[in-house]
This record gives C-alpha cells, sequence and structure tokens, in this order.
C-alpha cells in the first residue's frame, strides 16, 4: 500500500482550506488528542461528508453516502446486535458469494471490524460512511420493519397485550434495562429521533375520537406523521410525563416540565406541556437543540441596508428598539443575535424572559415567574439596581412594562424587546393604545423591525419558472419598487426536503428607523397607516418589498410571501 498520504493533506485538496487552519487544528491535536478530521469539522472549516470522503481516498476505501433501508440484507442486520453496531458505528450493507459489505465510520477501528468478522462468520469488506449516515440506517434498520413509528403500533397490536404493556410501564427498574424492549418506549424514542432527524419544532399528540394523531411542526408548518389505536393513548401520555418528570396520577391540570436527552450526539432540550382535553390529554413537545449555534446578525437575512442600521443601532447607548411579528415569527432569535454581536466584558447585559430559551454566556438571563409574583414590571425594577447597558425585555405586555423600559431608555439604556404587532408602524400606535405617553414613545424610539419568517427553496430540487403576472400582482408591490426578474425558483419536491419543495427558513423584515418626520406624527398620535406611508416615502422596504427581493435572489417563492403576510397588505 505504499506511503500514505495525510488525512490534512487530503482535505486541504478537497476543501481548499488554508495553511493556517491546519497549523491551527494541528496545535489543538497535540493539546487535546482525537481525530484531525473531527477537529476539523469542530472548527467548522470542513464538513463531515468531507472527511468521509478524505478518509476513503487515504485508505483507498469506496464510499457510501446514503444508506438505502429497503436494499439492505436483513438477514446480516439480525446477527449483528443494535448497541454493538451503534458503539463502533458499524452496519453490514449487503453480501455476496465472497463476502459482507459493511458501511463503518472508523475504518481505522480494526478490532470492532474484526468482531463484526465474527459475528457474521464471513470475510468483510469495508466502506466508509459518516457517522450520522450509519445512526440513520441504524435507527431505521432495527425498529423492526421499515423501522417507521407505524411498524412498532404493528408490533404493539400484534404481540403485546395492553396488560402486559401497562405491566411494563410500571416497573421503573425494568425500563432502564429493557429500553429496546418496551414497545412503547420505542414508539416514544422513535418518534423523538425522527422528529431531530428531521429537524422539526415541535411534536403534537393529539387525542381523538377514536385514535391518536401525532403532528410534527416543520419549518412552521404542521404534517401528521402517524395515527396510532386510541387504547395506547395512555400508555405513551404516561411514558412522556416519566421523562418529563411530570405527576402520572393528574390528569385533570395541565402540566409543564422538560426533558433533557441525547439524540445522535445532540443534545436537545425539550419543554413538554400537557393540556386536559374532552378526548384526554394533549401533549405538545417543543424542541430545542442546545447544539443548533445561535445566528449571527449577519445570517438572519437583512438586506445590506438594514443590516448596516441594525448594527448602528444596536450600539447606541440608550433608546427602545423594538422587534414585532407573530408568534414563531423568530423575534427572540433576532434579539439574541443582536445581544451576541455586542456581547463584549465591557458591557453588562440583563435579560428578563418568559421562558429563557437558550442560556447565553456572559448575559445575565431572568426567567419570570407569576407564581411568586416576578413580573416582567418586577425584574425590570430591580434590573436598574444593577447597573445594566443593555437590557433585554423578552415582551412589553402591559403599560406598567412600557413605561419602566421607557424610563430604563431615556435614563441612559439601551432596551431591545418585543411586541406583538403585524407591522413595524403599528408597534408605535400599539404601545399608545395600552396607555403609554404618546410624548414617551416619541423621545425613547430608536427602531422597530417587524419580520416573518419564510421557508427557503430547497437547494437539492431548485426549479426555474416564470410567474404570471397575477402571481405577481398578488403581493401588490409598488409601480417604482423592487425591479421583478423574469424567472423565479420553486422546490419540485425531494427526499431531502420531504417531498416539500423547501429546507429551512429565512427571515423577511421591514425596518422603520424614527426619524424627527416620522417623531413629529407619533407626537400628533396619528395612525400607523400614515407613518408607514411616511416611512415608505423615506426608502423604507416593506415586508413584502423585502419578501418580493428574496424571490428575486431565488431563496424563496410567491406563495411563502403571501402566505406570511396576508394581513400586511396597506
Amino acid at each position: 500500500m505504499g506511503h500514505m498520504r495525510k488525512i490534512g493533506e487530503i482535505l486541504r485538496s478537497l476543501v481548499g482550506f488554508d495553511e493556517e487552519k491546519q497549523e491551527e487544528a494541528l496545535a489543538i491535536q497535540k493539546e487535546r488528542g482525537g481525530r484531525l478530521g473531527d477537529i476539523l469539522v469542530s472548527m467548522k472549516v470542513v464538513d463531515e461528508d468531507d472527511v468521509v470522503h478524505a478518509l476513503a481516498t487515504q485508505l483507498e476505501l469506496p464510499v457510501v453516502d446514503e444508506i438505502d433501508v429497503d436494499s439492505v440484507d436483513a438477514e446480516l442486520v439480525r446477527l449483528i446486535p443494535i448497541n454493538f453496531a451503534k458503539q463502533h458505528l458499524v452496519l453490514p450493507l449487503s453480501q455476496n458469494e465472497q463476502e459482507v459489505v459493511v458501511a463503518v465510520a472508523d475504518p481505522l477501528n480494526t478490532f470492532a471490524l474484526d468482531d463484526v468478522r465474527i459475528l457474521l462468520g464471513r470475510p468483510i469488506r469495508a466502506a466508509v460512511a459518516s457517522a450520522q449516515t450509519i445512526l440513520d440506517g441504524i435507527n431505521r434498520l432495527y425498529d423492526r420493519a421499515a423501522g417507521e413509528a407505524e411498524a412498532l403500533v404493528d408490533d404493539l397490536e400484534g404481540t403485546a397485550s395492553l396488560d402486559s404493556l401497562a405491566h411494563e410501564l410500571e416497573e421503573p427498574e425494568d425500563l432502564l434495562d429493557a429500553s429496546d424492549e418496551a414497545p412503547i418506549i420505542r414508539l416514544v424514542n422513535s418518534l423523538l429521533f425522527q422528529a431531530v432527524k428531521e429537524r422539526c419544532s415541535d411534536i403534537h399528540i393529539e387525542p381523538m375520537e377514536r385514535d391518536i394523531s401525532v403532528r410534527f411542526r416543520r419549518d412552521g408548518i404542521l404534517y401528521e406523521i402517524l395515527r396510532t389505536p386510541k387504547r395506547f393513548q395512555s400508555s405513551i401520555t404516561s411514558r412522556v410525563k416519566i421523562m418529563g418528570g411530570l405527576n402520572i396520577a393528574e390528569k385533570r391540570l395541565p402540566q409543564d416540565g422538560r426533558i433533557r436527552i441525547k439524540i445522535a450526539g445532540k443534545d436537545i432540550d425539550i419543554r413538554l406541556s400537557t393540556v386536559p382535553t374532552v378526548q384526554g390529554e394533549r401533549v405538545v413537545m417543543r424542541l430545542l437543540d442546545k447544539t443548533a449555534v445561535l445566528l449571527d446578525l449577519n445570517e438572519l437575512g437583512l438586506n445590506e441596508g438594514n443590516l448596516r442600521s441594525m448594527n448602528q443601532m444596536i450600539r447606541r447607548s440608550h433608546g427602545i428598539i423594538l422587534v414585532t411579528g407573530p408568534t414563531g415569527s423568530g423575534k427572540t432569535t433576532s434579539l439574541y443575535a443582536a445581544l451576541t454581536k455586542i456581547n463584549t466584558p465591557e458591557i453588562n447585559i440583563l435579560t428578563v424572559e418568559d421562558p429563557v430559551e437558550y442560556q447565553l454566556p456572559g448575559i445575565g438571563q431572568i426567567h419570570v415567574n407569576d407564581k411568586i409574583n416576578l413580573s416582567f414590571s418586577n425584574v425590570l425594577r430591580s434590573f436598574l439596581r444593577q447597573d445594566p447597558d443593555v437590557i433585554m425585555v423578552g415582551e412589553i405586555r402591559d403599560v406598567e412594562t412600557a413605561e419602566i423600559a421607557i424610563q430604563a431608555s431615556l435614563t441612559g439604556h439601551l432596551v431591545l424587546s418585543t411586541v406583538h404587532t403585524n407591522d413595524s408602524a403599528g408597534a408605535v400606535t400599539r404601545l399608545v393604545e395600552m396607555g403609554v405617553e404618546p410624548f414617551l414613545v416619541a423621545s425613547s424610539m430608536v427602531a422597530i423591525l417587524a419580520q416573518r419568517l419564510v421557508r427557503t427553496v430547497c437547494p437539492n430540487c431548485k426549479e426555474k419558472y416564470q410567474p404570471t403576472v397575477e402571481e405577481w400582482n398578488k403581493l401588490g408591490l409598488r409601480e417604482n419598487g423592487v425591479a421583478l426578474p423574469e424567472f423565479v425558483y420553486r422546490g419540485a419536491g425531494c427526499k431531502k426536503c420531504f417531498k416539500t419543495g423547501y429546507q429551512g427558513r429565512l427571515g423577511i423584515y421591514e425596518l422603520l428607523v424614527l426619524d424627527d418626520d416620522i417623531r413629529q406624527l407619533v407626537l400628533k398620535n396619528t395612525d400607523s397607516n400614515t407613518i408607514k406611508k411616511e416611512a415608505m416615502a423615506k426608502g423604507m422596504l416593506t415586508l413584502r418589498e423585502d419578501g418580493a427581493d428574496k424571490i428575486a435572489r431565488g431563496r424563496t417563492t410567491i406563495e411563502e410571501v403571501l402566505r406570511v403576510t396576508q394581513e400586511d397588505a396597506v
């Protein structure tokens, strides 16, 4: 096999990163050990797939990019215990007369490969695949048939009587040992795994009259994933409640809890909420991926002008910046991105949230708790004695909170917060409706950012098409607004985007900066339409216009922008 090339060299020829990065990675390796490929991945210089291809090149082995579960030989899979397969990241794929082809994440782990050879009793040939590809394959293959939750439901129907299931759920010592055995536990685990893998934000388990519906929210839209018979309802609910440390016996009151789990190496934090309905308890789980890096302001999708303005405004010493939009439009993410941008040891940042969604290093975060009278307004009052430079208030819900926030901004603090309104101009009038004096709003407000999330076109299956004039007209754009392109893009629908044509999301924005003219309008208590028109005359792009710009750039579609801005037509 002659002289073996170094993995770093191969990766550099594949990806082409500079030598400094390689030196840096080697230094980290010297200090902490570990594989160079993994270190470069954690530095975001290369991704997992690059490392897989480099390993394959280095050892002259074939690469497996995707494991087609249906074509894998089930006989072989039965011979390898699931725990062994997961621990060593190996998965037998196919066999011919001579040998068995085995996918492996670390082809240099010869001990594991020797064990596989013994377990299969045949000569083997290794092929390289990423850890994630193999884990996906294992999780889908070992769940009996196609590894989907449906198969488990059939299992439940076929083998276990409900008595024995209920019995399994009652004995906690047993649960720990038999984590792969108890079918209800496998069902819940498999749902969680699938939700994380498909990057879902919520899981809804909803009892109906005759069955239970399980839905996932992916990129903001709910999809039904599964229906299971009604008689598993109590055991599924109990299992989820056990995981979240809730009271199983209490079925008449709403309960909230948290579940912390590790799935495929990711730390997932789950917020759990149960509510009693006529048909039984409805369970919603909100998945927060701890490893999902908080976005940088530059990555939120603000256009150049808005990004410049935002960067200047968040560095001001005082004033209020509001972010507005409906629930789930990414307001908190934008605020976090702004805080992360200005977070340096020289300034003191405090936040009061309900609830604290992500922990930010170096920032004091407080969780609102109405039970002990720790409300937004109470926390804000005490914050001012903590000598902050920047304060973030999760949401301004009442006049009390609004007035303290405004006082804070007028006495030399930068205050960031959110309000529920449809557009930017509406936020000003909303505060006045709450009962804040117009002159206070006019003197403290720096800018208002309205936002929505649109799904982005799947890069894997995007195709050009020519929209009709009617389609463009639906957006109701100004005559002299964004230049419309001849072609735009849409997703045809493929396996990667689950046939939806969309993958991931992006913000569209409307940034209203208060200048003297607009302040005058606010002082006179003008209605929000007049304020909006004045801002548009000064060059503000509306949500729809920013959307049109992103359609023109091929990032999203006309339908998406219409879907999230229906109520904003002026």
